[in-house]
C-alpha cells in the first residue's frame, strides 16, 4: 500500500457529536493542523467556524489559567447543535510562541507580570499567531463565507486579509473565573479582545 494514497481524513465520533476529521500538513513549519467538520459546507448561510489555537494546558489538562478548554468545548457544542460547521485546531501553542516559552511566561505571570508583558519580557511577540493556514484549510473545505466564533477582532481581520469573508463574528465568552479574570481583562484592555464580564 502506498501511504501517500491514503487520505488523512476519517469519521470522528465525539461527546459533542459525530464529526469528520481531516489533517492538513504545513510544510513551512512541519506542523499538522486539524479540521473537525460536520454537515454541508455549501450554504447559503455563512458557515459557523471556530479557529482555535492549540492550548495543551487548557484543552487537555483543564487549566483554569485561561478559557481555552471551555471555548473548545462550547464551539464543538455550537457546531453540533447547528448541525453544520467547522472547527480548525491550529498548532499555535501559547499564542504562537510554543509550549516551552508559554510555561516560562506562566512563571513570569506567577511573579506579577500580565499575559502580554510576560511574552514581551521573554523577547517574544504578545501574539505571534498567523491565520494564513486557516484560510487555506477553509478554502480546501469549500468554505469562503463564515460566521466566526471569536472574541478577537484581529482574527477576523486576518482571515479577511487571506480571502475569507467574515459575515459575522459571534463572541464566545465561557469559562471566566477568578483564576483567569485578570488574564482575560488584559486581553481586553491591552490586546483588543471583546469580552463582557458579569460586573459590566
Amino acid at each position: 500500500m502506498n501511504l501517500d494514497e491514503v487520505p488523512s481524513k476519517a469519521r470522528l465520533p465525539t461527546k459533542n457529536g459525530e464529526f469528520n476529521i481531516r489533517v492538513f500538513h504545513e510544510k513551512e513549519t512541519g506542523f499538522d493542523h486539524v479540521a473537525l467538520y460536520m454537515g454541508d459546507m455549501s450554504g447559503p448561510d455563512p458557515v459557523l467556524v471556530r479557529v482555535h489555537s492549540e492550548c495543551l494546558t487548557g484543552d487537555a489538562f483543564g487549566s483554569l489559567r485561561c478559557d481555552c478548554g471551555p471555548q473548545l468545548n462550547a464551539a464543538l457544542n455550537a457546531i453540533s447543535e447547528k448541525g453544520w460547521g467547522v472547527l480548525l485546531y491550529l498548532r499555535q501553542e501559547g499564542r504562537g510562541i510554543g509550549l516551552h516559552a508559554k510555561i516560562q511566561a506562566y512563571h513570569l505571570q506567577d511573579h506579577g507580570a500580565d499575559t502580554l508583558d510576560a511574552n514581551l519580557m521573554l523577547g517574544l511577540p504578545g501574539d505571534a499567531r498567523n491565520y494564513q493556514m486557516a484560510s487555506i484549510m477553509l478554502k480546501t473545505l469549500n468554505v469562503n463565507d463564515v460566521c466566526l466564533l471569536s472574541n478577537n477582532p484581529d482574527k477576523a481581520k486576518q482571515l479577511e486579509k487571506y480571502g475569507i469573508r467574515v459575515s459575522q463574528r459571534v463572541p464566545l465568552v465561557v469559562g471566566v473565573d477568578a483564576e483567569n479574570e485578570e488574564y482575560l481583562r488584559t486581553k481586553v484592555n491591552r490586546m483588543g479582545h471583546e469580552i463582557e464580564f458579569g460586573d459590566e
